[in-house]
């Protein structure tokens, strides 16, 4: 028979509970909380000076209700005071920012990444960004963790990329040699860029109240986020998500994977790129950008380019329609203006290739939080400790 939670364990529970509401939703009054995680007025006020005394939220500014009574006083995160550092690397550049309690980009560094550059090569870029920004951070305040996206299929455990065909990286220990180079005793969380995309549009972007959703990230290559009953589906080591990698066309173009007639052999930069013409032209957003405006204002070659792309695109996406029967699929990356371009056409092979009960609800979406989510949701996984049991994560 199962024991029963101490009151410890409920009252750790229920702070993790109400610090997560605040994070995720922003300033909300103590009787919205009340109202929302079905606890009396006495518990959330012992539970919010808790939180208080922490430092991990601040009270005032009583919100007028309409009611009679007393205003109730508004809760909020200390997104200044508590924060993590959120790392991206992306095919063509480095990012670096500190993001604050509440999803807040606090302060952000870029910088160019040369394509084919080893995990190695970014790790003293990265750390000297966080140490750029550290520089700025006040004082007393606290980092809880460091939180990592990354293009490539990473080990859940230890950080390990795996694999990353489009950066040329084979067993690259990206986790371990972050947190060797950045140092303390805050962990370095590490998790591929559509995962935490995901996450970012799940938590606080075009995917908020929706629990299941497939989140498409693409550039030279392509990868899914996927959220399922409102987790994350990751897999057995962290691999999941890797659609670009499903065979669409057999016999077609080979792929960096070592396969041939991947998905994203169809649908990835370089395949909008060489069915426009442009091959040895400039590549990276700026290149589908420019097909994307040549089709846009006329040119035949440019537009065909387009209308191929987003048939695979759609081929692809009733596949995935079918298998996982999301509510939204939201369009990251180049993708975005890929399907932006393509809508219509995208949407056409859904309605042909995807089975009614699936596709009939399906809403096709372009990300909210635009450029920022690899940020946002890399700093998600950096925060999920202090939700999880905050006092023991700000006191660790």
């Amino acid at each position: 028979m199962r024991a029963r939670p101490s009151q410890e364990e409920i009252r750790r529970h229920n702070l993790g509970a109400l610090l997560r509401h605040v994070h995720v939703h922003g300033a909300t009054s103590r009787a919205e909380l009340t109202t929302t995680l079905g606890l009396n007025r006495s518990t959330i006020g012992a539970l919010t000076a808790d939180l208080a005394a922490a430092g991990l939220v601040s009270e005032g500014g009583a919100r007028e209700t309409g009611r009679a009574g007393r205003p109730s006083l508004v809760v909020r995160p200390a997104s200044e005071r508590v924060y993590a550092y959120a790392l991206s690397i992306e095919v063509d550049r480095l990012r670096a920012a500190r993001v604050g309690l509440g999803g807040r980009i606090l302060d952000i560094r870029t910088a160019e990444r040369p394509r084919g550059t080893l995990a190695a090569e970014a790790v003293g870029p990265l750390t000297g960004f966080v140490k750029e920004l550290h520089q700025a951070v006040p004082a007393g305040a606290v980092c809880v963790g460091s939180g990592v996206a990354v293009c490539g299929m990473v080990r859940r455990d230890d950080g390990m990329v795996r694999l990353g065909p489009t950066m040329g990286w084979v067993d690259e220990p990206l986790g371990a040699a972050l947190a060797e180079a950045l140092g303390g005793d805050r962990g370095v969380l590490v998790g591929n860029v559509s995962d935490v995309c995901a996450l970012a549009e799940h938590t606080r972007g075009a995917a908020v109240g929706c629990d299941h959703v497939i989140y498409l990230y693409g550039d030279v290559g392509v990868g899914a986020g996927i959220i399922a009953g409102g987790r994350r589906v990751t897999g057995h080591g962290g691999y999941g998500g890797e659609v670009g990698h499903m065979v669409v066309h057999p016999g077609g173009r080979p792929c960096l994977c070592g396969s041939r007639g991947c998905w994203e052999t169809e649908i990835g930069e370089h395949a909008l790129i060489q069915a426009a013409g442009r091959s040895g032209a400039v590549v990276g957003r700026e290149a589908v950008l420019a097909v994307v405006d040549a089709a846009d204002r006329g040119d035949s070659q440019a537009q065909a380019a387009v209308r191929q792309v987003g048939n695979w695109l759609g081929f692809g996406v009733a596949n995935l329609v079918n298998i996982f029967n999301p509510e939204t699929v939201i369009f990251g990356g180049t993708l975005r203006d890929v399907y932006l371009a393509a809508a219509a056409h995208v949407r056409s092979r859904l309605n042909s290739n995807g089975l009614p009960a699936c596709r009939e609800h399906v809403r096709l979406r372009t990300p909210k939080l635009g450029d920022d989510a690899p940020l946002i949701g890399a700093a998600e996984l950096a925060f999920e400790q202090l939700l999880a049991d905050p006092l023991d994560a700000v006191a660790g």
